[in-house]
């Protein structure tokens, strides 16, 4: 039986939602991807970026209270979110010339 990603600490029905959509559908598979990868999938399915999101994911799965980061801890996770922002920006090209080509072909977009 698996548990919802709600029963994570820090995670309610409005994140559990937007990790649904990034095709995470449970707390086990959260826990297994860890708080960068799964912020990385949400980034790719479209959510828009958020440090205290990301920083309350990090500290729900370690059971801690989304406010209980702070000083070096906290610089630490925003540096990891800030790359984890850029890596998603870096795609967003690329993925948009594939849609673009594949519209292309198929004659949707004016030429």
């Amino acid at each position: 039986m698996t548990r919802p990603v709600s029963s994570i600490r820090n995670l309610g029905p409005a994140s559990e939602a937007a990790f649904a959509r990034a095709g995470i559908a449970s707390a086990e598979e959260l826990i297994e991807l860890g708080a960068d990868a799964a912020y990385a999938r949400l980034l790719q399915s479209g959510a828009r970026p958020h440090f205290i999101a990301y920083y309350a994911l990090a500290m729900g799965l370690q059971g801690r209270p989304w406010n209980d980061c702070r000083g070096a801890e906290k610089a630490a996770l925003r540096a990891r979110f800030d790359a984890l922002c850029a890596q998603a920006q870096g795609s967003e090209p690329a993925e948009r010339a594939r849609i673009e080509a594949a519209l292309d072909a198929i004659g949707v977009r004016r030429r």
